[in-house]
């Protein structure tokens, strides 16, 4: 629910996506990753998100795995489209 209705629509259709495909298959640590993840403002997150898709890694250093992961989808996904 929360990663659907975060405040912006571009962070619920990154988000919400992610969510209904990839949570079951993230494990414990990668868990505790995401509800950290879900606790940053959508104006952070969306840039830190999207500038993956070149070459950048912004964030902070203990999202950087999470937040490679949910880029990752969210690329894989644009392209499928």
């Amino acid at each position: 629910m929360r990663s659907w209705r975060r405040g912006t629509k571009e962070m619920d259709l990154i988000l919400g996506p992610f969510s209904d495909s990839e949570l079951e298959r993230l494990t414990a640590a990668e868990l505790d990753l995401y509800e950290a993840l879900l606790a940053e403002n959508d104006q952070d997150l969306y840039p830190w998100i999207t500038a993956r898709l070149g070459d950048a890694r912004p964030g902070p250093e203990a999202l950087l795995p999470i937040l490679d992961r949910v880029a990752s989808f969210a690329h894989a996904r644009l392209m499928r489209k």
